[in-house]
């Protein structure tokens, strides 16, 4: 009976971070009550604070529980072995199949939010940038070793415009409803990279 008590506490956890996540993603942090998760879930504001003491705890939850899943999805692009630009192509999907669901990425929309977000949660979209940061420059050095990718200052630089693009991409995309438009940016980025720089004469 203890087992299965905590399994559905367990559950109902992640229901409520399930449900939060997609409000979030499509209404901001600031946007979103205790009462608004409570009533899609049907479950009393009482229930929600059994498991989560407030607002910021369970923005903090969710935080956490979305940038391990987004290292663990980087994680399985790395045991692939293939080019760095194949990598690009497959960081890139990760935003695509959150643009798809009609969403944004959670840290790109807390981000436009940072300043009135709790310090906990502010730490840890910090952090969420500065890992990709750090991924996306290993592959650009990759890159820049095997020849597949060519650009121009450090790969903390390229790294930093390439999560800004990205994220900018969607800002835009998403009120077109338009993924197309978020592709074609993703191919544009990622021939760029591509590309020889012109010799000078």
């Amino acid at each position: 009976m203890g087992t299965r008590s905590r399994t559905d506490e367990r559950s109902t956890a992640e229901r409520i971070l399930d449900v939060a996540e997609q409000l979030v993603q499509n209404r901001g942090y600031n946007a979103v009550s205790y009462a608004d998760v409570a009533a899609e879930l049907d479950l009393t504001k009482a229930a929600l604070h059994y498991h989560f003491a407030g607002k910021a705890e369970l923005g903090e939850a969710l935080l956490n529980r979305y940038v391990t899943r987004f290292a663990q999805a980087l994680a399985v692009i790395d045991a692939k072995p293939v080019d760095a630009t194949s990598k690009l192509t497959s960081y890139a999907d990760l935003y695509l199949d959150v643009l798809q669901r009609q969403r944004m990425c959670l840290c790109g929309m807390l981000a436009a939010e940072f300043q009135t977000l709790p310090e906990p949660m502010r730490t840890i979209v910090v952090r969420f940038f500065k890992d990709n940061e750090t991924w996306l420059s290993r592959v650009l050095s990759q890159g820049r070793t095997e020849g597949t990718l060519h650009f121009t200052g450090s790969t903390r630089e390229a790294a930093r415009f390439l999560i800004a693009a990205l994220q900018g991409a969607m800002l835009v995309a998403r009120p077109f409803e338009d993924t197309v438009r978020f592709r074609k940016a993703v191919s544009s980025l990622i021939a760029g990279l591509e590309s020889k720089p012109s010799a000078h004469l």
